[in-house]
Formats: structure tokens, C-alpha cells, sequence
């Protein structure tokens, strides 16, 4: 007998680690033995936490395995507890290794079991057991489906067996309740098996190749049918498209006997030929079945796709067994929105009236009544479609609530997404909702439909268009919105009228919802993705294999691609020539120059190409020259132009002392092809990012990057260092929003940029006018960017070249310094300059000088040329679509914003070479994929030429709250995360700089090599002791308070009053001491603690002064990528682990803290947690209770706090008392 709540006790005792796998031994190992690791590594998968140690171990244990289940299932051992796991088991290994052909020896012995579905009865008690297998048995077929390297020959095996035939005319997919999930299986499965791509060679079928597939099927069933049916002769005789609807085929199929049918099938080699005189042992119904839906026309998966409703539905929110069968239909974001409208329906607290209708009696900051709804506009389908190509409606609401909430809805822009809804009140006036009960009953909501604003109606019913412009003042209180309904689904929904008598939804509509905007984006997302799947999309070739997971992972390292750039300019990124020494390590540097003096940043490096060896003969060594000229290095100093003699033409320079492994890093972004940089925390991923956007910048003028990250702040922390390097502002574009977070004055946003030109154009008019004024040239020169073009021509440009060839000097003929000072012609201008303007020291130095000064008024004009543009495009609008596709160089947005608007960039005509992605380990698969499609491809090919990717797979993944999709889809693996998976070669950044070196210990261990750089040992804040405490980390046993630990009074809202109040007391302490409180931040791993946290905050300290603050409550999630000096961090937990037993949270959260960490949490329970054990082993070598120095103050200056009286603190009320004793003492002494 076999209990499932085994392997959940057991995991926690880790008897896998310390038991199963060190007594494992494939020759002696007991069947127990074995079944219990199987049931062990599925509790481990179910829990997300890695259940093998080392690659070795997987594939030992998979060749016995294998070799041990058929054995186990020749003795005809059943039991159908363990048989699921075992298809679990394949199930779950077959995701994380290739199974490849290992499976094909034992499949045959697992096709049997599915005679399980011959027991099950269509009425009657079932056992549920056969029930689960059957499922999970589908499951691990559909899996082996959708993987190429199985699907090759499995596909085949499965269209022998007959399998899905089989399933469908099982009686468990004619029970409604028990087979209800298998029903959503097979389906998903009959997906897979006619997916539209070649089963050998993994490429795409188009919709010509797969009508050519079933045109053969057909004319092949009628050629057989012609010459060995009569009775079939009619359906020979047809059209191809008269007789291959699944009506048409039973009526041909249905009249013939079962003999018939099987000899038909064995003449089409579907089924093996009987003896003579021997009847078909199939069925009439399996053999009809058989025919049918290997013959019935299919429809196209993008036809069906493109005929699927955008917004989820009543059916489908609150269809609690939902399995993600829906293979393109957002259910990432159901079950928020379903959150959402239960959360403003049941505030809006719908009663019934006394008339019948329904009546409002609460109110909801996110949904209003609804006061008229009407359709407005449905027009005609487009050619080839069969639903309308637009539907428009007007919602008028009566806005009479508080001013800012009045504004929130004003404030709804294009493109936003709302849902309506369809309320009927079921329950008398002043029912009290209760959330025990099933929401649907309770509120009588019987519709919902999405909708997509187009904008608010002013006065005459004109819609305001979106704009810089300040939008119109209306009177009253009633509003109107035009919005857009999906014409698929109010297709279906008339349909549904017409045919089946349903009622009009659309004339019952009482409510509307709004939803936040930053959570509201998957229509943009679905839409963006099935406009991907309607386009011809070109990856670049070198890409191509890489992302579907073929070939060599190692194919686009710019090592093995054919334009590898062998001379790069690194431009500011070496401070020195040691610098540059140090950072190629095992290289020979040979320097262009001799001269010390010369010998200075910035430096090009040509590298060494790596051709083929010749072949050598046996026993001949290598040429030792060859050798040695691949680890040869030949740097050219130069001297960049002079920029011109005001202290801001001198270009911004770098300032870091990149490792050596950054600067492979940088280098590697330089050179074409997949770069994949892997940054643990405080590795200097953002300065590396930095300087791989200056150098190309620099070195391809005529390239375009684009920048994709996952948070807006990422995306401001990058722009406030490309701020600090020689980057021209006027090519800095930030698309999207976020850029208010900004810290400066700028604005990146595109109305900030064409604000910014504008007002540069006009300062270089002044410029110009100036400068026209200096060479007393009459007329207003100054007016147009135009005027200024022909000024500089036929002025300026005319009096540079005569003076150039006076000053100029013969060849063979010293030059005249005293001629380059008199004769320039430009002095006047330049009177404003750092005097002397020319030194009179040498006439190179002087004729540099007068080449700078020329440089700046050449810049100057043809910044007035480029800009000459904004002058001709009068509208905000079409300055900043200009803008975007010529003017900015750099373009930065984040991943969701890409495909929010990739229709409209692509319309444009964006175009870009260069893409960087930060945090790409945290972004979706989907949405880094999309980025590299928002631009068309020329002459069908893709101009795309680089593609960074940096990103830390070893910290939290992207966050998937669709439980379906996170556990069975994998949908939180990131691209970044595949990649590193499939062995693409990566940089890993070695060295970090933001914590102390004792505290890089509790997370380095997770990298393969994470070292420290000098600056944390050397600088004085990481050197003295944390002011009051004995320990720089230390991890702090908190019992229960009052008899209580962690609580739960929601589900899953998960509180522990005793470690909120020990880590407010903590702060508290801490202010006291003098720490400012922006420099600690409490985090803790469950937002119900978070709440509480905060709570116990405005309750203590919040309102006092003295106290205040800490800069942020929040969870480890949300404080991934940001960082503070003082972490106080509370686990929560005291029954179970919970989710810190994810690695990768532990990972975050012990990386945030810069100078000090201190840890709150049962010890007893983490410490046990096999998967923390390293970190926990080294937080547990130090007491655990906290040690304090009260006497000290912040800051100070101890290194150690030896020699001073140290408090133990064991109990939580007596930290308390403390803190509350020194506040007393604090007031006084203020007072």
C-alpha cells in the first residue's frame, strides 16, 4: 500500500540526501529501495528545490532504472500508487535531461497499463487511482511529444498503437465529472500529435505543405477505395473538399462492416493484416473512429488562433480545474483578474431589489455602475475572415466620487484594458458577503467581457486623442468612453443568440472594472504574440538553432562566428596600460609606441587571429611561433581629435578598474554574435552593461542598441551611468514610463527628448548668431537651422579653408606659430575660451588647438542639420516618431513595454543592430524573444548583430502566480536560464564589491567561483564593526511570543508577530545608535509578514521623529536587484521551510545587505533544511542570540568590538524593554 503523505515527512528528515543515495548501489539495491528514490525525487520536484547533486548521479540511476522497471513489470507487479510515480518520476526527469532513445526499450512495457482504461465503467463508482494514472500516463506522452528529440520516433509509435483513438472512445472520457481532466489532457495531446512540423528535421510546416499532407491522405484513401471497394465508389469518385469533413466520412465509413473496415485500414497500412477466415478483433467504433480522424479536414493552427477571443470569460476565470489545454490564451493573468473582480464586485455589494433589479450599496475605488451601454459601431469582416473587423461601444458613468478618484478614471488612456460586467443581485438588501462561500452564488454575476478604451468623448463626442496637450475640462459628473470589443468573442456571442436563443449579454452590462496598469498588459502581450505568429519573423541564422535548442550551443560565441572584429578601440574602458596588462592575463602586450609618455588611454587592440593549424605529420611538434603569436596582444595608444577649448567639449571618462573577467565580458559585447555574461550579486553587471553601450557607441557611430530590461529601475540605474560617460544626450531615448524615478532633472521620455532638441536647436542658434556677429556678417544668419546650414557653408567653411592653406605648413618646411595665432579668423568667437587660446609653444600644438576650435563650430552645424528636421514637423507627435527611427542611437525600454507597443514600432520602422538585456534571468521567455523581432527584416534577413544578454540564473526566475504554468509548463525558466542549461558558453563575473567578505560567504558557495574585490577590504566602512553590534551577520533564534510563532489567520498570508516585533525593535535600536534610517531595510520572505511588519512600524515607531522609518518594508522578491548597508530580514516560518527551501531565494536574500545582516528565524527548523545547509552552517558557527555593544554610537571606529560590555539579549520582551527605556531616555534628554 502506498501513502502519499510519506515522501512530504520524509523530505523534510532529508532521507534522500543522507540515506537513499549513499546506500544506493544499482547490483544490491532492494526494490523498496528503488521506488523509494522515485518517490523521493518527485516530493523534491513538487517542491522546486533540485533533487539530484550531480549530473553523474542522474544518468547512473536513469540506465538502472530503466533496466529495473522492465524487470519489475515482466513480474507483473501492479500497484497503482507506485506506478503513477513512476510515470511521474519519467515525467519529471524527462524535463531536466534527454532521455532520447533511453526511453524506447521501456515504453513497450508501459503501453499495456493503459488497459487500466478498459476497467473504467461509464456509470457506476470508479477507483480513482486508475483515474490518476490514466492521467499522468497522458501527461508523460505529451511531454514526449512536445520534445524533438523524442517525438521523432515516438510520434511514430503512437500513430501505430492507435493510443489517442483509443483514449477518446474510452468510457473515461464520457464520465463528466471523473474525466474531465483527461478530457483536457487528450485533447492537448491530439494537439501535439498533428503539430504542424516536420518530426526528423524539426522545421516549421507552412499551411500549402500541411493541405498538401491531407490532400495525399485523401486521394490515397480514394485510390484504394476505387480499386478494391465497390461499395466506396461514389467517394472515390468526389472531390477532395466534398468528402473530407468528419460528417461526410462517417456517412461513407459507417455503412461498411467491421471486416471491411480492417481491410481497408491494412491496404493503407494502418492496421496489420488478418489470416483468412479470422474477424477483426477491433470494434466497428474504433475502426470508424480510426478512419475518420486520420482523413477529416483540420483547421489550421493560425486560423484557430486567429479566430480565439483575446479576454478571458466567466467560463473560464472561475473554471477551478483548469488545465493551460488553452495553448495561446493568457491564463497567466486569469486567476489575477479573477482576484480583481472579486475583490470590486463584492465591495460593491450587489443586492436585490424590491422590484427585481439589482442595487449597489457599497462603493469600489476600481469599478463603477454603469449608467448606458450601447454598441455603436460593428463593421464588415475583412476578406477571408468571418467575424467583424472592428466593434465599438459607449459607456457613459456617472463620476460622482471623490476628486482623485474622479481623476484615476479621467486618467484612462488609449489602450487601456477594462472589463464588463453583468451583475444580478441574488440576495436581499444588507446580506453581509461572506468569502467562506462561492463568489458566483453570492453576487449573481453571470457576464464578463473585456473591452479596450479608445479614449474619453468630450463635449461634442469626439474622442480626446492622448498628448503632451493638457486634455479639456468637461462639466457634470457623467462621462462617456468609447472602447473597442473583441470581435471574436461578439461574434460567438451573436452566434450563440441567433442559433441557440441566448440572451443579449451585451444589453445587461451594470459594471465596469478597471484594473492597475502595470498588471493589466497581457491583451498587448497576446496580441503582440499573435501577431508574431501571422508574420514572417526572421531570427538572425546564427541565432536560429541556438533558440530552438539545436546544434552546437557554443555556434554564435563570437569566436566561432565568421565577423569577428580582430581590432577593437576600447575607448575609456582601461585606466592604464598596467590596467591593461593586468586584464589580459596569460597575454603577451606589445605596445605600437616606445615612448612612456605615449604609452597612455585610451588604447585599440588587435588580437590575434586563430586560424587552423596545418596538419602535421606524426610526431612532428607544433610550431612554437604559432603558439605564441595566439597569445599576442598588439596595442595601439592614440590620441583622440581635440574636442575643441571649452572645459565641456573634454569628454567624460571612465573611472573603474574593471577585473579581467569584465573586461572579457565588455570585450566579448563588442564582437558579434550571443554574449551571455553571468553576474552574481554586486559583480558590477550594470558598469559592465555601461561600458559595453559607450564602446559600441563609439565604435559603430552608425549602429543602433537597444536596451531591454525587466524593471524600470534597472533600466534607471543603467541610464544614470550612461549619463556619467561620453555619450551625446541627444541620443538617449527612454520608451515607456518609470523614467519620473529618474535620479535628475532629465528627461529620456520621447516629449523630453524632442523637448531637449528643441531647446538645444535654439541654444545653437545663439551660438550661431553669436558667432555671426564675431565675423560682422550682416543679415539674420540665425533664424532656421536651414539659414545657418548656408551660413556655415558659404562663411564659415570659406574662411577656414583660406586660412588653412596660410597656415598649412610645405613639406619638408617647419611651420609658423606666430601665423596659425594671427591669421585665425575665429578669435573673436572664441574670446569666451579659457585664455590664451593659442600658447605660442610649437606649431603642432598651436595648429591642434585651431583644429579643436574648428571641431566645436563643425559640431555645432551639424547638430543644427540633424535637427533641421523638428524645424519642418510641426507636431509633437511626428517629432518624436522621428526621433525614435533616425535620431536616437541608444533606445531603452523595458521587456513588457516592447511588447506592449511592438505593432507600433514595427509600423514605424524601427531599426536597431545592437541588443543588451539586463536582467534577463528575471524576464519570460516569450518577452526576451520578442524583442528581437521589433524591427522588419531586409531582404529577408535580419540586421541584428549583436545580442548581450546579462542576467543571474541563480537568483529568483520570473514570477508565474498561474500555479499550472509554473509547476507542469516550466513557464518560469527564462531564456537566459535555457540557455545556460543547454551549455551556451557564458562570463562569469568573479569578483563582487558590494558586501563585506565574511558576508559574500553566506552566497558564494552557489557560484563557481565568487571572490572579493579589493575595495571591501581596503576601504574603512568595511573594515570597522557595525556601531552596537558584536557580530557584522548574525542569525537569531526567535521563539514563540505569547505561546504563538507563525500564524496564518488567510491562506497562505503567512505572519509571525514575534519576529516582526524583535525586528522593529532591531530598527529601533539601531536609530538610537544614531544609524540613518534610509540605510536599513527590513525584508522577510511572505507578504502577510511584510503587512505585519509595517503595521507593528506605524505602531512603535512610525509617528515618532526621533525613530521614523526604515527606507523599506518589503519581501526578498521585491527587493531583488536593489540593495542597503543594514538588512534585518525575518524568515516567518516555524512549522515548515516554505519557499525559502528555494535556493534562489536564499540567494537574494542573503546578498542585499552591503555592511550588516541579521537574521530572524526558528533555527531549529531552517537549520535541518538540507537544501540551506551551507549557508546555515556558517550563520549557526556564531551564537544564536543577539549580541549587542549599547555603549557604542554610530559611526564608529572600532575595527572589533572587543574590550567592550556586551548585552545578551535571550528574550524578545526584555530587547523591548530595552529599546522602550532608551526612548524614554531619548525624550528627556531632548526635552
Amino acid at each position: 500500500m502506498f501513502c502519499s503523505c510519506l515522501p512530504c515527512n520524509f523530505s523534510c528528515s532529508q532521507y534522500l540526501e543522507n540515506y537513499l543515495w549513499p546506500h544506493y548501489s544499482p547490483e544490491v539495491s532492494s526494490n523498496a529501495h528503488v521506488m523509494s528514490i522515485c518517490c523521493m525525487v518527485n516530493e523534491k520536484f513538487r517542491e522546486n528545490v533540485p533533487a539530484w547533486e550531480f549530473e553523474a548521479q542522474i544518468v547512473l540511476f536513469f540506465l538502472f532504472f530503466f533496466f529495473w522497471l522492465s524487470e519489475w513489470s515482466k513480474n507483473g507487479i501492479f500497484c497503482l500508487g507506485l506506478t503513477r510515480n513512476f510515470c511521474l518520476f519519467l515525467i519529471q526527469y524527462q524535463k531536466q535531461v534527454r532521455i532520447g532513445c533511453l526511453l524506447k526499450d521501456v515504453f513497450s512495457r508501459l503501453i499495456p497499463v493503459v488497459t487500466f482504461l478498459n476497467f473504467v465503467c461509464i456509470t457506476g463508482p470508479v477507483l480513482m487511482d486508475k483515474v490518476h494514472y490514466c492521467e499522468r500516463f497522458v501527461e508523460l506522452m505529451i511531454d514526449l511529444e512536445a520534445l524533438l528529440p523524442t517525438r521523432r520516433w515516438f510520434n511514430t509509435l503512437l500513430d501505430d498503437a492507435h493510443l489517442v483513438v483509443m483514449c477518446h472512445l474510452s468510457a473515461l472520457t464520457r464520465r463528466e465529472k471523473e474525466g474531465k481532466l483527461f478530457r483536457q489532457l487528450l485533447d492537448m495531446l491530439k494537439f501535439y500529435v498533428g503539430f504542424e512540423i516536420n518530426d526528423q528535421s524539426g522545421n516549421a510546416l507552412t499551411d500549402r505543405e500541411m493541405t498538401n499532407t491531407h490532400y495525399d491522405r485523401i486521394t490515397s484513401l480514394q485510390r484504394v477505395a476505387f480499386a478494391h471497394f465497390p461499395e466506396l465508389r461514389s467517394f472515390a469518385l468526389s472531390n477532395v473538399a466534398s468528402v473530407d469533413t468528419r460528417e461526410n466520412l462517417l456517412k461513407h465509413f459507417n455503412s461498411l462492416s467491421e471486416d471491411t473496415l480492417h481491410d481497408l485500414a491494412t491496404r493503407l497500412n494502418l492496421l496489420a493484416p488478418l489470416p483468412e477466415n479470422v474477424h477483426s478483433p477491433h470494434p466497428k467504433s474504433f475502426l470508424v473512429e480510426m478512419m475518420v480522424s486520420r482523413h477529416e479536414r483540420r483547421i489550421s493552427q493560425i486560423q484557430a488562433l486567429n479566430e480565439m477571443p483575446f479576454y478571458p470569460t466567466e467560463v473560464i476565470i472561475w473554471e477551478e480545474n483548469i488545465v493551460p489545454t488553452e495553448y495561446f490564451s493568457g491564463e497567466g493573468s486569469t486567476y489575477e483578474i479573477r482576484q480583481d473582480i472579486e475583490d470590486a464586485v463584492s465591495r460593491m455589494k450587489p443586492w436585490l431589489a424590491e422590484d427585481g433589479g439589482t442595487v449597489f450599496g457599497g462603493w469600489a475605488r476600481m469599478a463603477q455602475q454603469i449608467t448606458t451601454f450601447s454598441v455603436v459601431e460593428v463593421s464588415k469582416p475583412n476578406i477571408g475572415e468571418n467575424h467583424p473587423s472592428r466593434v465599438r461601444a459607449d459607456i457613459t458613468l456617472h463620476l460622482n466620487v471623490h476628486d482623485y478618484i474622479k481623476n484615476e478614471w479621467e486618467g484612462l488612456r488609449k489602450h487601456d484594458v477594462c472589463f464588463l460586467l453583468s451583475v444580478n443581485g441574488t440576495l436581499p438588501y444588507g446580506t453581509r458577503y461572506d468569502h467562506r462561500k462561492p463568489f458566483l452564488e453570492q453576487v449573481g454575476l453571470c457576464c464578463v467581457r473585456g473591452c479596450e478604451v479608445q479614449g474619453m468623448l468630450d463635449d461634442k463626442g469626439r474622442v480626446i486623442e492622448d498628448g503632451p496637450e493638457p486634455r479639456p475640462q468637461l462639466k457634470g459628473a457623467n462621462r462617456t468612453y468609447r472602447v473597442w470589443l473583441d470581435p471574436n468573442q461578439y461574434q460567438q456571442d451573436m452566434t450563440a443568440v441567433i442559433k441557440n436563443g441566448s440572451p443579449d449579454m451585451y444589453e445587461t452590462f451594470n459594471l465596469i472594472m478597471r484594473r492597475k496598469p502595470k498588471e493589466n498588459n497581457f491583451k498587448a502581450v497576446l496580441e503582440t504574440i499573435r501577431d508574431l505568429m501571422n508574420t514572417e519573423c526572421v531570427v538572425p541564422d546564427w541565432l536560429h538553432d541556438i533558440i530552438l535548442g539545436y546544434g552546437n550551443p557554443g555556434s554564435a560565441h563570437y569566436t566561432k562566428m565568421p565577423n569577428q572584429i580582430s581590432s577593437l578601440n576600447f575607448n575609456d574602458t582601461f585606466l592604464s596600460l598596467d590596467h591593461l596588462r593586468a586584464s589580459f592575463p596569460g597575454h603577451t602586450v606589445n605596445v605600437t609606441v616606445s615612448d612612456p609618455a605615449r604609452q597612455e588611454p585610451p588604447f585599440r587592440i588587435t588580437f590575434p587571429n586563430k586560424p587552423a593549424g596545418k596538419k602535421r605529420k606524426a610526431g612532428e611538434d607544433a610550431d612554437p611561433s604559432q603558439a605564441e603569436d595566439g597569445h599576442t596582444l598588439i596595442v595601439e595608444p592614440y590620441v583622440p581629435p581635440n574636442p575643441g577649448p571649452y572645459p565641456y567639449n573634454q569628454p567624460r571618462r571612465n573611472a573603474i578598474l574593471f577585473t579581467p573577467t569584465q573586461i572579457e565580458a565588455i570585450r566579448a559585447g563588442m564582437q558579434p554574435g550571443l554574449t551571455m555574461v553571468v553576474g552574481p550579486p554586486g559583480t558590477g553587471k550594470t558598469d559592465v552593461a555601461v561600458q559595453i553601450i559607450s564602446n559600441l557607441y563609439h565604435n559603430f557611430p552608425d549602429q543602433r542598441t537597444l536596451i531591454v530590461t525587466h524593471s524600470n529601475q534597472a533600466l534607471n540605474q543603467l541610464f544614470e551611468k550612461i549619463m556619467q560617460l561620453d555619450i551625446d544626450e541627444r541620443h538617449l531615448l527612454r520608451l515607456g514610463h518609470g523614467e519620473e524615478e529618474l535620479e535628475t532633472e532629465k528627461d529620456f521620455s520621447r516629449y523630453g527628448r524632442v523637448n531637449y532638441i528643441l531647446a538645444c536647436r535654439l541654444q545653437l542658434l545663439r551660438e550661431v548668431g553669436r558667432l555671426q556677429e564675431s565675423l560682422g556678417v550682416p543679415a539674420d544668419v540665425a533664424y532656421t537651422c536651414e539659414t545657418a546650414g548656408h551660413f556655415f557653408l558659404y562663411q564659415v567653411m570659406s574662411r577656414w579653408e583660406e586660412y588653412m592653406s596660410k597656415v598649412r605648413a610645405r613639406p619638408n618646411e617647419p611651420g609658423d606659430a606666430k601665423k596659425v595665432a594671427e591669421l585665425f579668423p575665429f578669435e573673436r568667437y572664441f574670446a569666451n575660451a579659457p585664455q590664451p587660446l593659442f600658447h605660442g609653444r610649437s606649431y603642432e600644438e598651436d595648429m591642434d588647438i585651431a583644429e579643436g576650435c574648428f571641431r566645436h563650430l563643425r559640431k555645432i552645424f551639424t547638430q543644427l542639420e540633424e535637427f533641421r528636421a523638428f524645424e519642418l514637423l510641426r507636431s509633437g507627435l511626428d517629432r518624436s516618431k522621428y526621433l525614435l527611427i533616425k535620431e536616437a542611437k541608444i533606445i531603452a525600454m523595458t521587456c513588457t513595454h516592447a511588447a506592449l507597443k511592438r505593432h507600433d514600432l514595427v509600423q514605424l520602422g524601427f531599426k536597431y543592430d545592437n541588443i543588451l538585456m539586463e536582467e534577463a534571468a528575471q524576464i519570460l521567455e516569450i518577452e526576451t524573444f520578442i524583442p528581437l523581432l521589433l524591427q522588419n527584416p531586409e531582404d529577408g534577413f535580419s540586421r541584428l548583430k549583436r545580442w548581450i544578454m546579462i542576467g543571474d540564473h541563480h537568483q529568483l526566475p520570473p514570477v508565474i502566480k498561474n500555479m499550472a504554468f509554473q509547476k507542469y509548463s516550466n513557464m518560469e525558466q527564462s531564456l537566459f536560464t535555457r540557455f545556460v542549461r543547454l551549455g551556451v558558453p557564458t562570463v562569469d563575473l568573479d569578483a563582487q564589491g558590494r558586501a563585506r567578505a565574511s558576508m559574500c560567504s553566506l552566497y558564494n558557495w552557489r557560484y563557481r567561483k565568487l571572490g572579493n574585490l579589493p575595495h571591501v577590504q581596503l576601504l574603512p566602512e568595511y573594515q570597522v564593526a557595525n556601531a552596537g553590534f558584536v557580530f557584522d551577520f548574525q542569525l537569531i533564534n526567535v521563539e514563540d511570543f505569547n505561546g504563538v510563532g507563525e500564524s496564518e489567520p488567510n491562506p497562505y498570508f503567512y505572519q509571525n508577530l514575534a519576529e516582526a516585533e524583535y525586528a522593529v525593535a532591531i530598527f529601533m535600536y539601531m536609530r538610537l545608535l544614531g544609524y540613518p534610517a534610509e540605510k536599513i531595510s527590513i525584508l522577510t520572505t511572505y507578504n502577510g509578514q511584510k503587512h505585519l511588519i509595517r503595521d507593528v512600524v506605524n505602531q512603535r515607531c512610525g509617528s515618532n521623529p526621533l525613530i521614523g522609518r526604515p527606507s523599506k518594508v518589503t519581501t526578498v522578491d521585491r527587493f531583488q536587484g536593489q540593495q542597503n548597508d543594514y538588512i534585518l530580514l525575518s524568515l516567518v516560518r516555524t512549522k515548515v521551510v516554505g519557499h525559502l527551501r528555494d535556493v534562489r531565494r536564499l540567494v537574494v536574500a542573503m546578498s542585499r545587505a552591503r555592511l550588516g545582516l541579521y537574521v530572524l528565524a526558528r533555527v531549529p527548523l531552517f537549520q535541518n533544511c538540507f537544501e540551506l545547509t551551507p549557508a546555515f552552517r556558517i550563520l549557526t558557527a556564531r551564537p544564536l542570540r543577539l549580541h549587542l555593544v549599547p555603549s557604542q554610537t554610530y559611526p564608529t571606529l572600532q575595527k572589533v568590538s572587543g574590550g567592550c560590555k556586551i548585552a545578551i539579549f535571550t528574550h524578545l520582551p526584555f530587547l523591548c524593554l530595552s529599546v522602550h527605556l532608551s526612548r524614554i531616555l531619548a525624550f528627556f534628554l531632548t526635552h
